[in-house]
């Protein structure tokens, strides 16, 4: 969902043999993150089906986003975006519908995956990981702990200067639409322009934006209270125990990051293959102890390493939990006034 450093892995047509008949080998393009799964995937996959990968790379939503419009998908089959981009693309008839049946592993995730407002019943999305967002921070050198989106948007005099804010338009818009009591998914003008007026006061006192090195700012003690998506800030903590993740009082985002099946994939079997293998048990304890963030994978989560439960206390939210936070939305028309109002936040001095 929110990763920017890239890893491309390219893996050429093979020839399949099948008895003493040969033929061309199945092929799949995917698009995602950067070590959002195994470096091995592409291998394991092949060894299990036969079907090679062709892993290509995007560095955020948007960008894949831009390329599947102009495409209209030609040129990839299984895409991982996050919700609202998976529901976007939906709303455009650019994903196909999710065949059920041909994805047994879908029985190892956890009910609630399939209680998600964007898509109820996984119809044409699969959940891959799921979090929150909150407030990461140093406990052995803030005076208070944090724990109102206000102490970030309306820092004390001694954490100016050394507090961060995620960029990414949906995510630094939360944190003031949180604090105000408004839904994330707001586009009323009103609610946009109060939100607008208080984050630019709040960039006057920002160490930076920060959307990828701001658990290391608080390694370092650069800074000292962040607003982080809650595996991010694990990375932190795995560095320094002093660091704590709270979800602020207002609560969160339920953000989710998905797998889609384009509806100009040539080979939709193999997607099918391929989503069922990722959803396998093996991958979703993958996901957690590399990535460090939660996964809707059930069976993923129960084979983990309990002492991370304690090590990472925001691993431990249940997915009951989870569901009680609002998710980030697809705002159709409503997001050119969101993103002319994030442009005017960036541009002030």
């Amino acid at each position: 969902m929110k990763f920017t450093s890239l890893i491309a892995a390219a893996f050429g047509a093979a020839l399949m043999v099948s008895g003493s008949t040969a033929a061309l080998a199945e092929k799949l393009v995917i698009s995602n993150w950067d070590g959002y799964m195994p470096k091995d995937m592409a291998e394991k996959f092949k060894a299990a089906t036969g079907i090679d990968l062709e892993i290509s790379v995007h560095a955020t939503n948007e960008e894949i986003m831009g390329k599947v419009t102009a495409s209209g998908g030609e040129g990839y089959d299984v895409l991982f975006v996050s919700s609202p981009f998976a529901e976007a693309l939906n709303n455009l008839g650019l994903v196909a519908p999710v065949d059920h049946a041909k994805v047994p592993n879908l029985a190892n995730l956890y009910p609630e995956a399939a209680q998600l407002k964007h898509d109820p019943g996984n119809a044409f999305s699969v959940p891959y990981t799921w979090g929150t967002t909150g407030l990461c921070y140093r406990s052995d050198i803030v005076k208070t702990e944090p724990a109102s989106w206000n102490d970030l948007l309306k820092p004390a005099d001694d954490l100016k200067g050394k507090i961060t804010m995620l960029s990414t338009d949906r995510w630094l818009m939360a944190a003031g639409f949180l604090a105000n009591g408004m839904s994330v998914n707001t586009t009323e003008q009103a609610d946009l322009d109060k939100v607008r007026d208080q984050l630019i006061e709040t960039k006057r006192a920002l160490l930076a934006y920060d959307d990828t090195t701001f658990y290391s700012k608080l390694v370092s003690g650069e800074a000292s209270l962040v607003h982080a998506w809650d595996g991010w800030c694990n990375y932190g903590i795995a560095e320094k125990p002093e660091i704590k993740y709270v979800i602020p009082k207002e609560g969160s985002d339920l953000w989710v990051d998905s797998i889609v099946i384009t509806k100009a994939s040539k080979n939709p079997e193999a997607a099918h293959k391929f989503i069922d293998f990722v959803l396998n048990a093996e991958n979703g304890k993958w996901v957690v102890e590399n990535i460090m963030y939660k996964t809707p994978n059930k069976a993923g989560m129960e084979a983990i390493d309990k002492a991370m439960l304690t090590q990472y206390p925001n691993m431990a939210i249940s997915p009951a939990d989870l569901l009680k936070f609002e998710q980030l939305r697809d705002l159709g028309n409503g997001m050119k006034a969101f993103s002319k109002t994030v442009s005017e936040i960036m541009a002030a001095k």
